[in-house]
């Protein structure tokens, strides 16, 4: 009896311990969360009344993000950034999403001094977002240009074929949901589609030439598809200086009159729970440690999304190198 009292009074134990580490791991993803929304009011210039530079960053593929554009309308409003600094590194994305961005900060250089320096890379519809700013920096190797559209589209029409399976269709015409990745492109469609490639090319070509005040000549001398290295890219006027920050305050300081003395301030774009990957790192391990062990797994599996996202790129597309073409 004796031994049987003192297991019960062990299992309580362990239990009230279990307990305690659960709700300290709770307690320690709150915090965390808490300090997350902290650190982005911080960013975005809510926190202080102090003038500053604001500093936005666009990376990766680019895709339509409304958060995004009310992000950046929200900055256009502010009345302590006095101008914006944005950083690129893309290689482009969906024509569409590049528009919605090019668009956007249109509206914020409206408000604002806005200059662009590109980090690596901005290439295709990282260029396009990059146009819309009233000065383009660049470094002497980053890569910049790529200035021409595709559609890509999977065709899987052969291995059906070989593992005998066929999918029937009844269309009201036979451009109707085409192309289709389960039939052979024909040469109606593949028609239709370089017809609208050519448009969306075309639209390009004509951004790029209003943008960088080029004349024919110029653009057809960089329309190609190529990408160029910033000392190539200044010689071409599609860019105007090279450089990197520092050199954008200095040509804020000196033609828009922007103090150079500003502190610059990163202001977040994506300030929402499903792109904060660092937090969904810290709230699996904190999880699975209490014992919520399937919940944790989930959490894990919400931040695989930025990854698989490179491969939902379907339709028309201004990127360069697409992912996974090596």
């Amino acid at each position: 009896m004796s031994l049987d009292a003192d297991l019960i009074v062990d299992r309580r134990r362990m239990r009230r311990k279990l307990t305690f580490w659960r709700v300290i791991a709770i307690a320690v993803i709150v915090l965390a969360i808490a300090g997350a929304v902290a650190l982005t009011n911080n960013r975005t210039g809510l926190m202080g009344g102090k003038n500053y530079i604001a500093r936005v960053t666009i990376q990766g593929l680019i895709r339509g993000d409304q958060h995004r554009v009310e992000q950046l309308d929200r900055l256009g409003r502010s009345t302590t950034a006095r101008a914006v600094i944005v950083h690129v590194d893309s290689p482009g994305g969906t024509t569409s999403g590049s528009e919605q961005l090019l668009d956007s900060l249109m509206r914020l250089k409206a408000q604002k001094p806005l200059v662009v320096v590109v980090d690596s890379l901005a290439a295709s519809g990282g260029y396009v977002a990059a146009i819309a700013a009233d000065h383009i920096v660049a470094q002497q190797t980053s890569l910049v240009g790529s200035i021409g559209v595709l559609f890509q589209y999977p065709n899987m029409a052969d291995l059906l074929d070989k593992i005998g399976v066929k999918i029937e269709a009844v269309k009201s015409s036979p451009l109707k949901a085409s192309p289709s990745g389960y039939e052979p492109t024909s040469p109606e469609v593949r028609a239709a589609l370089e017809s609208v490639v050519k448009d969306s090319y075309d639209w390009f070509k004509g951004v790029v030439q209003d943008h960088r005040h080029l004349n024919d000549g110029q653009l057809a001398a960089v329309d190609d598809g190529r990408v160029f290295t910033g000392r190539q890219a200044v010689d071409l006027k599609l860019i105007d200086e090279l450089g990197d920050e520092k050199a954008a305050i200095a040509w804020l300081a000196k033609e828009k009159s922007v103090d150079d003395k500003l502190p610059v301030r990163d202001y977040e774009l994506q300030g929402r729970w499903s792109d904060l990957p660092f937090l969904h790192a810290a709230a699996a391990a904190a999880l699975d440690a209490a014992g919520f062990t399937a919940l944790a797994r989930r959490i894990g599996e919400w931040g695989a999304v930025a990854a698989v996202e490179r491969f939902n790129l379907d339709g028309l597309l201004a990127l360069w190198h697409p992912a996974g073409s090596n």
